[in-house]
């Protein structure tokens, strides 16, 4: 009896993470803003705003984020923010991720920045998600255009 008790729980263990996917759907990450809060000789701080739309009929909280940043296809930074967002069910949030990067970095794309051109940029990293079925880590990757929001 026990041998079988012990049987079931091992495959539930096994197969229950697998049935997430069920009841969860993957979240999607868009970016829709850029903008400068802080420029000096030495560096700048950017503030991207990633839309974040969650297709589930239940909330999601975002605990955490690691990313890394390009800007036509030069990495210009990485960075990580542990502070939680809800997400409410079917809906989307604007979710703000600050980058400091120094001016050596940037390179021509800082002149682009200021040219008003359209830009190149890609954003992925590395959510970590909790919902009501369980903490689900979600690898993203978004590739898209911009221009400066002045």
């Amino acid at each position: 009896m026990k041998r079988s008790a012990l049987l079931t729980l091992l495959v539930l263990l096994v197969v229950l993470p697998s049935c997430t996917s069920w009841f969860f759907e993957k979240p999607t990450f868009a970016f829709k803003e850029v903008s400068i809060t802080r420029f000096s000789p030495a560096d700048v701080n950017l503030l991207f705003g990633v839309e974040v739309k969650n297709p589930n009929s239940y909330d999601l909280n975002l605990l955490s984020v690691e990313y890394t940043i390009s800007i036509n296809d030069r990495e210009v930074g990485k960075g990580k923010t542990d502070k939680e967002v809800k997400i409410g069910k079917v809906s989307s949030t604007l979710v703000q991720i600050p980058l400091q990067t120094d001016l050596g970095k940037l390179g021509d794309p800082l002149l682009l920045l200021f040219s008003g051109k359209e830009l190149r940029y890609k954003i992925e990293g590395a959510a970590l998600i909790k919902s009501t079925v369980g903490t689900v880590p979600y690898q993203f990757s978004h590739s898209d255009k911009f221009n400066l929001k002045r």
